[in-house]
């Protein structure tokens, strides 16, 4: 199952997950961001024909995560679904799935840019943003925010060297105040670490993270380009 590493943010220990997603054992939350349910869905309304399996890959790596944390609350950060009208292409074997993750644990859907709150009509609640301990979880990231904060919405990708391989994997990124998750879903991009969506969304120098054998790797980033990275077993952001 999805290998896990101890994170430290904000005063709080999590476990941050190879399966592109964190787990915060003080209140048994998996937290995940943007699943773009029905995103194959969506390009086949428009011509370019995708398996229609997208959403219940998403879904069998967001329940079996669930099921192996022993979660009792799910949060999902945004972009649950693809587009504002994704809820009326849902199959009745997905919305039964949906449903059936809503009662198996606490279910909270974020608004995202591309949802809205459509996810809520299958099961648990929906808001624009969460604060818990001091923490706020929202869909993207808010420059003027001063508490620490915990998003989505960019698809950080981090492309570097590791023993002369090119490696290109979905990657957290954060400073001691602000964590961007990975996207959680099946067909969703990446945006490169040091592109000015992301980095100007930091003050001063970030990492990207990753997890791999069961260790947290740490890449410095600043804003520019940096092919030539190498991974190292991280210590706690602070």
């Amino acid at each position: 199952m999805s290998a896990a590493a101890p994170f430290d943010f904000a005063g709080q220990r999590f476990q941050m997950l190879a399966g592109r997603a964190l787990f915060w054992p003080r209140h048994d939350a998996l937290i995940v961001a943007d699943l773009h349910l029905e995103k194959a869905s969506w390009y086949a309304a428009r011509g370019q024909p995708l398996p229609p399996y997208d959403s219940h890959d998403t879904l069998d790596r967001l329940a079996a995560l669930a099921a192996h944390m022993r979660a009792r609350a799910i949060w999902c950060l945004g972009d649950s679904f693809h587009d504002r009208d994704a809820a009326a292409r849902v199959v009745p074997a997905v919305a039964d799935r949906l449903a059936r993750q809503a009662q198996s644990a606490a279910l909270v859907w974020i608004a995202g840019n591309h949802d809205g709150i459509s996810a809520g009509q299958w099961g648990g609640t929906v808001a624009d943003e969460l604060v818990i301990d001091g923490i706020v979880f929202r869909h993207q990231a808010a420059r003027d925010e001063v508490r620490p904060e915990i998003s989505g919405h960019f698809h950080p990708k981090l492309r570097s060297h590791i023993r002369g391989r090119q490696v290109a994997r979905a990657c957290f990124v954060g400073d001691h105040r602000r964590l961007i998750l990975p996207a959680f879903g099946s067909l969703t991009g990446g945006l490169a670490v040091e592109d000015p969506a992301i980095a100007d969304n930091f003050a001063g120098p970030y990492r990207a993270m990753l997890v791999a054998a069961g260790r947290r790797l740490d890449f410095p980033c600043s804003g520019r380009a940096a092919d030539d990275a190498t991974a190292r077993p991280a210590t706690a952001v602070r």
